[in-house]
């Protein structure tokens, strides 16, 4: 990241896996940051000390206006949420409370104080899954978990906000974001995870016994969910770019954000293999409510209009930060 920036942006979230590492790029960048974050996932030591830290809701729309006045913060970047399709199955109510009311509050106080330029972490679980070869930003909208509509209703009360406030948004669409920052400075942290690359990093170091693979009747070349992965310091680039394009006058948009390439689970499994040079003790169980059978970026629009190129664009980089990034802990 080359351009500079006297601004200062507001990071939701901060604290947690993908903000940290977005945190980060924006130092890079030269943008001043206050990070906003509860802890109720994060971990106060990804935030470099440098960066100013409030421990708070988002949904406080006070505390909201209070930081955005008070810092100078001219844009938002909100990263904080719920993202387990699984628990959200299991309690939706939480996942419409933490992701769209507690996002509608903390949108209306930031516009409310100033604040013109919002980069949303979104995601491709607001797309239908009908196995298509990649979804563009224009596939069918139809979320199949609670998670996937209470981001999609954030989405929504975003454009309609922003068009109200005469103010600029650009809705990032996450496809798998896995891997590690490759200096050592943030990565995965809850035990918790049920993300794939994340849990089989705690195999490898056998912090966990197994690693269950859900689902083998897919109708997938091995029978197992294909998914995009995307290195989180690459995403990490990405809401730079965004930002930038914001600052600069451009126009709202919305970008997935993925390489356009899928992985299945047994390939995952099997890259994990190569990298540790003996088998992986696997286990395979029925398929999880809300899972799709394959999801992959088409991400010729993001390229073509953020000028985005990412650096660390293979399996074996992600997996190899990500693996690096467990043992250290």
């Amino acid at each position: 990241m080359s351009s500079s920036s006297d601004r200062t942006i507001l990071v939701t979230g901060g604290a947690g896996y993908i903000g940290s590492h977005a945190v980060l790029a924006c130092i890079e960048a030269g943008f001043g940051v206050v990070v906003l974050d509860d802890l109720s996932s994060g971990e106060r030591a990804r935030v470099p000390d440098t960066v100013t830290f409030v421990e708070g809701d988002v949904g406080d729309g006070e505390l909201v206006r209070r930081l955005v006045r008070e810092s100078g913060v001219g844009a938002l970047m909100h990263f904080a949420g719920s993202i387990a399709v699984e628990e959200s199955m299991a309690d939706p109510a939480f996942y419409y409370l933490n992701n769209t009311v507690k996002s509608l509050a903390l949108f209306e106080a930031a516009l409310g104080a100033g604040v013109r330029s919002i980069i949303y972490s979104s995601t491709a679980a607001v797309y239908a899954s009908g196995g298509q070869a990649s979804v563009a930003e224009d596939a069918a909208i139809e979320p199949c978990s609670p998670y996937g509509r209470s981001k999609l209703a954030a989405e929504m009360i975003l454009k309609d906000l922003c068009v109200a406030a005469e103010a600029r948004y650009g809705l990032l669409r996450y496809f798998n974001v896995a891997g590690a920052d490759p200096m050592g400075r943030s990565g995965q942290g809850s035990s918790a995870s049920t993300h794939l690359i994340k849990v089989a990093c705690e195999v490898a170091i056998q912090k966990r016994p197994l690693l269950p693979v859900f689902g083998d009747d897919y109708a997938t070349r091995d029978g197992t969910c294909i998914r995009d992965y995307i290195h989180v310091s690459d995403l990490a680039d990405l809401h730079v770019l965004a930002l930038q394009r914001l600052e600069g006058g451009g126009e709202s948009f919305t970008a997935n954000c993925g390489y356009g390439v899928g992985a299945t689970v047994l390939e995952v499994v099997a890259a994990f293999e190569r990298l540790l040079q003996r088998k992986m003790p696997v286990e395979i169980r029925p398929r999880r409510p809300g899972d799709a059978p394959m999801l992959v970026a088409d991400s010729s629009h993001v390229r073509q209009l953020l000028g985005w190129r990412p650096r660390l664009d293979t399996l074996d980089q992600i997996i190899d930060s990500a693996y690096r990034w467990e043992q250290s802990r």
